[in-house]
């Protein structure tokens, strides 16, 4: 298979201060990398970019090494091999990898997984049936200790993790599905194509307010994608032994005024858990959470929804768009 000599790839060109910009990504044309014994040249075809990146922007220690100042960015994406140096991979596979931002990778083999491009879009790979889906599955049914009978509220209800969370809880026997969302063609689409019982758009008042008219009787679990806020009008909401999962807190990410939670101080006598995750520790449960959730989806009891832009130059507006809160559904970028 042939390839051309050069390819472009993003690098970040500076540290955002507050909400980034085009100005803090560069895109560069470099040589098509050569791979050494255990590597796959892969073309990539479909990226993602997800909330997490932007914490990656940042300087300072956290559970993933941020991204460095003129090197490539990074993120998952699927790509076709075209090369290989690896046994068990053949030119013309399929593989999801974490070498994103770039038209071509150089990838270990022992970081590719192949996936089947004719059981699903490549880019559910990255979304409902990859670390999006697994995030929401997981961290509803373990992190959040979901039981049938539950009402359940969810922040960012429209996103990759959160419209899974929601149809995940409606399909294992929640009592009541509660979401939030930043726009009221987002609120239909969780009450009429999602199932959700109820839904708000979180720009029409205080949070507080708007989830105690949605669930006049409390919640149980709270899938927190958002922080701020929503977390502690979700901590008045909850009734005694609720359980918290915390997924992210994006209301954060692009602020350099972060605002806290001020009723902390009611979780002691709610008996309140409150649990953050990382999808990483949660991989024991990925074989039960694609044949559960691809079973769904094949019979139609599961749907999503993506944000597709096209063309790697266009990433960095990808990236802030879906920060803003602009996608419905996992946010893609195609190549």
């Amino acid at each position: 298979m042939t390839f051309p000599s050069t390819a472009r790839e993003i690098r970040l060109a500076s540290r955002p201060e507050g909400f980034p910009t085009g100005d803090n990504f560069d895109l560069v044309e470099v040589p098509v990398p050569t791979i050494g014994d255990g590597q796959l040249l892969v073309r990539n075809v479909v990226m993602s970019v997800d909330p997490y990146m932007r914490g990656r922007m940042n300087e300072g220690k956290s559970y993933i090494p941020p991204f460095e100042v003129g090197q490539v960015l990074s993120g998952e994406a699927v790509g076709e091999v075209v090369a290989s140096n690896a046994p068990g991979f053949a030119v013309g596979d399929t593989v999801r990898h974490f070498l994103g931002w770039r038209e071509y990778s150089a990838v270990d083999a022992a970081g590719a997984v192949k996936v089947d491009p004719e059981a699903a879009p490549l880019g559910a790979y990255l979304g409902v049936l990859g670390m999006p889906g697994l995030t929401a599955y997981a961290g509803l049914l373990e992190i959040a200790a979901f039981k049938e009978g539950d009402t359940v509220f969810v922040s960012g209800a429209a996103g990759a993790v959160g419209q899974v969370v929601g149809q995940v809880a409606r399909l294992r026997g929640a009592k009541r599905v509660i979401g939030s969302a930043g726009s009221e063609a987002k609120v239909r689409y969780l009450v009429e194509e999602l199932g959700f019982d109820a839904a708000f758009n979180y720009k029409d008042g205080p949070v507080g307010e708007l989830l105690s008219n949605a669930a006049p009787d409390g919640i149980d679990v709270y899938f927190d994608n958002v922080g701020g806020e929503h977390l502690e009008a979700a901590i008045d909401a909850l009734t005694l032994f609720g359980r918290v999962a915390l997924c992210g807190s994006i209301s954060n990410y692009n602020t350099t005024t972060p605002t806290g939670v001020r009723n902390l101080g009611l979780a002691v006598g709610k008996r309140l858990t409150l649990r953050g995750m990382l999808v990483f520790d949660l991989e024991h449960l990925r074989e039960q959470f694609v044949r559960e959730v691809a079973g769904w989806i094949a019979e139609g009891k599961l749907r999503y929804r993506e944000t597709v832009t096209e063309g790697l130059d266009r990433a960095p507006e990808a990236f802030i768009g879906m920060l803003n809160g602009e996608n419905t559904g996992k946010a893609l970028v195609t190549l």
